[in-house]
């Protein structure tokens, strides 16, 4: 082992000895894959040592690291677990050696952590497809909404307002998604905080209207009538704008620090750099409250999507021949707007792991930053059928009367 003090922390320490010592105990460390069951320890004093401009270096040997890799991290005393803020890897495969590279002291390990699946590039693609995409839907949803506003006295029924407040939670959660990142660089605990807690409560409000729409879905096809509900809309509102602020609500009495700045390390180990987020630093709330929650919503919203599927294969069935090419456009049509009120293309996480992982999360990022868009076209296309519906309608009480006075 072989370690390197940067000169800036033995002139600020000079009157503080460096202490530095190496803990193994195959039983302690036994919760943690670290290599050589060895915690390296590095203090100056009492003193608290981090920030520093040029970095503390430990070469470590590797042992057999099989088909994992080394990622140089900390321990955190206040949940217990390690690390990998201020710390960066610089391996090569094959090698028996490890550098790590950290801005602090404390007590650092090398923790073998599954091969990543995404390259660096790739890792900087995903984000600029989600940042374009993210920032087109917010543009069009924006227009969405104003269009709806200021043409209230125009047909509106209740499946346009449902879709409305589904555009409402896209674009609260395209204006916390995208400057986040910026937040998370440069701005406050605090600020930081309040930023991870709108994120957390936009997402799981676009889930929550995702289900609304596969709900309104339901009553449309499978009830069909006796389908009046009492203050219809008001319910859903309290439901969708309502449930995710007592899910954060619930979130921030039981821990008050569930909401942090994450970071997003690099999926290379010897990346040079990382990605920063306010969000949901507790795993556990995360993979309860959005996975979770998530995967029941994509188990009510699949059903209700093939309840639609086998409703419109039916009544296609009926049509005689050429009628059936015209009904088929439009049924294909449809059914990619029901695909989109219902977030399907959310399910598509399901498809980033494993060996389809690469392919799986481009996917997942092109279909779901341009949610809005494809929510926008919706809206538009479903307002021109209810316009013509209507006018068909009374074109055709017109003519009966006509005819009746004949």
């Amino acid at each position: 082992m072989n370690i390197t003090l940067p000169q800036e922390l033995l002139r600020e320490n000079e009157t503080e000895p460096i202490v530095f010592c190496t803990i193994k105990s195959s039983k302690l460390f036994s919760q943690w894959k670290i290599t050589g069951n060895q915690i390296v320890l590095l203090t100056a004093g009492n003193k608290s040592v981090s920030g520093l401009k040029n970095t503390v270096n430990i070469s470590m040997a590797l042992a057999n690291v099989g088909d994992r890799e080394p990622s140089c991290q900390y321990l955190d005393f206040n949940t217990s677990s390690f690390i990998r803020d201020g710390c960066t890897t610089d391996y090569r495969k094959n090698e028996s050696w490890v550098v790590c590279s950290c801005d602090h002291l404390s007590y650092f390990a090398v923790l073998l952590v599954p091969s990543p699946n995404v390259s660096e590039k790739d890792r900087e693609i995903l984000t600029y497809i989600s940042l374009v995409g993210c920032s087109i839907s917010l543009v069009f949803l924006v227009v969405a909404v104003v269009l709806y506003f200021t043409k209230r006295h125009a047909v509106s029924d209740q499946s346009q307002k449902v879709h409305i407040s589904l555009a409402l939670a896209l674009i609260l959660l395209n204006v916390q998604f995208l400057p986040n990142h910026l937040f998370a660089e440069s701005s406050s605990y605090e600020v930081c905080v309040c930023i991870a807690i709108l994120l957390h409560y936009s997402l799981l409000a676009t889930f929550t209207w995702t289900a609304i729409e596969g709900f309104h879905l339901y009553l449309l096809l499978v009830r069909v009538f006796n389908i009046y509900i009492k203050r219809y809309l008001l319910k859903l509102s309290l439901v969708g704008w309502g449930f995710p602020a007592v899910v954060v609500a619930l979130i921030l009495s039981i821990d008050q620090k569930a909401y942090d700045r994450v970071t997003l390390n690099s999926t290379e180990v010897n990346a040079p750099s990382s990605i920063h987020m306010c969000y949901v630093s507790n795993e556990l709330v995360m993979i309860v409250t959005t996975i979770g929650f998530f995967g029941m919503v994509f188990l009510f919203n699949i059903t209700m999507w093939l309840t639609a599927l086998w409703r419109i294969l039916s009544v296609g069935s009926n049509h005689q021949a050429f009628a059936q090419k015209h009904r088929a456009k439009k049924d294909i049509c449809t059914m990619l707007g029901i695909t989109c009120l219902l977030g399907i293309s959310w399910g598509l996480v399901f498809f980033s792991f494993g060996s389809v992982s690469t392919a799986g999360l481009y996917l997942f990022c092109i279909f779901n930053s341009l949610h809005g868009f494809l929510l926008f076209l919706w809206i538009l296309i479903s307002k021109c059928q209810t316009r013509e519906d209507t006018t068909n309608t009374t074109n055709t009480n017109i003519s009966t009367t006509q005819t009746s006075s004949n």
